[in-house]
């Protein structure tokens, strides 16, 4: 069974180590029309990654996940254009209008995968994108293991799921609370993240339940434990969030998920990786972790901090005056250092004793975690890991050939002058220098010699002769990997008769498609001017009646942000899930 490892990548830099470090894929955003605004990249540059990858049979997919108005939407099928023209094996899409295009031929056979931003939390809204003809479908962050296996096993497309990294609260593409609050739209790439800041809870009476805390702020998610039972319910790709993080953080968690997935399957690209460090996903920024959607258990809220975490230190056990004392720990200078809401730098350690540069806060009996270890972070950015693939040679009288782990074969004629005298060590110089791949994007299991008779060579001229023949190895390589095509896209009958403003329609085109699907819509995306009035600006699993074990409580509840503006909350307790009204819903 292959299942493919899906990396995120920010630039260039990061993208080139998602692949050395082991993804089987990479998504990125081009220069525009990407749900990571702050995460562009230039078409050069995505050239340049797509020819890297497919060297490894390494997939690149683009993001053009926002939605677009009429404008817009006919710049996005031209950049879709180029990025076809330029090798890219995926888009990923949300905004419908693009589905309508495909359908009148306007864009090129590109696989078009449904991203998570298109809500897709249900088996008949990844059943509507199947019968259409999409290729994949991202699914939603909330589902349980036993959702994800029940669409898997009623669904043909490929299914594709996170598997680490940083949770949105809400549910993707049903978030309204930005561009309310700064018009700042998350569904066109522009979130300025509301949900990492501090709250006050109180319920109608004016009673505060909780005052300036995180309260819409989540764990990170982490679902390594589960890597096995995802397999096994059918899903095709595993999603690492992260297309804001820096390289190291690619190279340590895609390097965590490789060596996970190695044990279980095979991966759908080529090459081994020679790791110089072990990883460890504790190491990297992480707001504390949780698997909470897959099997509901522990918290998943952190309502103390929407900052790195890190791993667990210890426990102090003794305050000095300019020092605290943690047993067995492994603490170095420059360590960075949190502990319940606040953090401090290490300046020195002796011993057991640890030297921070302020003592504001420290007490006996807090766990400490460190969210920046200066020692592994150099292990990282000096890292020597490579990415080579597998080639066996075969050396014979007037000729060399090589075969990879694809069966891309090649061969090459050996010019020579003369046999050589002693052929006992001449087939060992052969051995020796074919061994040396050194740098290359090759390295060598097996090397036969096939013949008795073998061409006397200067080892110069072997180290020229490999070279060639990687070469010429790779040139074929690339001519064999295989793009896929999408489909043709047809029209099917959508889940559901009416959409409001949560279908997100923000041109004619996504409208066209929805009526052609059999839904009408009764009215334009939030970000076209509809007003907020009377709607829900956030849908969420993540609910604070149950955060605060108030479930079968008849209470109302209100959120106050820091800038004293009141937002109602509504509760669906059959589905444990919560909305967040603006103000306006009490008039």
């Amino acid at each position: 069974m292959q299942i493919e490892l899906l990396a995120p990548a920010k630039n260039k830099e990061c993208a080139i180590s998602a692949i050395n470090f082991g993804a089987d894929a990479v998504y990125i955003g081009a220069n525009s029309f990407g749900a990571r605004q702050n995460a562009s990249n230039n078409l050069d540059d995505i050239k340049e990654i797509v020819e890297y990858a497919h060297k490894f049979y390494v997939k690149i997919y683009c993001t053009v996940n926002t939605i677009l108005d009429d404008n817009e939407i006919i710049k996005a099928v031209e950049l879709i254009k180029k990025l076809y023209n330029i090798g890219v094996d995926g888009i990923i899409v949300q905004d419908m209008g693009l589905l309508e295009l495909s359908i009148q031929g306007k864009l090129p056979p590109i696989p078009l995968f449904a991203s998570t931003q298109c809500d897709n939390r249900t088996l008949e809204k990844v059943k509507f994108f199947d019968e259409i003809g999409i290729q994949r479908v991202i699914l939603a962050r909330e589902l349980s293991l036993n959702e994800i296996k029940n669409i898997c096993e009623n669904t043909k497309t490929d299914i594709e799921t996170f598997i680490h990294g940083a949770l949105c609260v809400s549910y993707s593409g049903q978030c309204y609370l930005s561009q309310t609050i700064g018009g700042r739209s998350a569904n066109r790439g522009e979130c300025a993240q509301p949900c990492r800041k501090k709250y006050t809870l109180i319920d109608d009476k004016g009673n505060i339940l909780a005052e300036n805390k995180h309260l819409l702020s989540l764990k990170d998610f982490n679902a390594s434990e589960h890597i096995e039972e995802l397999i096994n319910a059918g899903v095709s790709s595993f999603k690492i969030e992260g297309r804001l993080k820096d390289e190291n953080y690619i190279k340590n968690i895609v390097a965590f998920y490789r060596k996970k997935l190695d044990k279980l399957c095979k991966k759908t690209s080529s090459g081994k990786v020679f790791l110089d460090f072990e990883p460890d996903a504790n190491k990297s920024f992480n707001r504390g972790f949780t698997d909470y959607f897959l099997e509901k258990r522990g918290k998943i809220f952190n309502f103390e901090t929407p900052k790195s975490i890190g791993e667990k230190i210890g426990k102090i056990e003794f305050v000095g005056n300019n020092y605290f004392v943690i047993k067995n720990h492994n603490l170095h200078a420059q360590d960075g250092l949190y502990f319940n809401g606040f953090g401090c730098l290490v300046n020195r350690v002796d011993g057991d004793k640890i030297y921070p540069n302020k003592m504001d806060n420290i007490k006996t009996g807090l766990i400490v975690y460190r969210n920046q270890d200066v020692e592994f972070e150099k292990q990282l950015k000096n890292s020597k890991t490579k990415r080579q693939i597998k080639v066996d040679i075969q050396v014979f009288d007037n000729k060399i050939t090589a075969i990879d782990e694809d069966k891309n074969y090649t061969e090459m004629d050996i010019d020579f002058e003369e046999v050589a005298q002693n052929q006992e060590k001449m087939a060992d110089n052969f051995k020796k220098q074919l061994q040396k791949t050194g740098e290359s994007d090759f390295y060598c299991e097996n090397i036969e010699i096939k013949s008795e008779n073998l061409p006397f060579l200067p080892v110069s001229k072997i180290n020229e002769l490999r070279k060639n023949l990687f070469e010429k190895l790779m040139q074929e390589r690339l001519k064999n990997y295989k793009r896929q095509k999408q489909k043709p896209l047809k029209y099917v009958k959508f889940p559901v008769e009416e959409m409001d403003f949560r279908a997100n329609v923000h041109n004619q085109y996504a409208k066209e498609f929805y009526e052609k699907c059999g839904c009408k819509i009764i009215e334009k995306s939030i970000e076209s001017g509809t007003s907020t009035k009377e709607k829900p600006i956030m849908t969420t699993k993540h609910c604070l009646k149950y955060a605060f074990n108030l479930c079968k409580k008849p209470v109302n509840l209100f959120l106050i942000d820091e800038k004293n503006q009141k937002y109602k909350l509504k509760f669906d307790c059959k589905n444990c899930q919560m909305q967040v009204f603006t103000l306006q819903q009490e008039a």
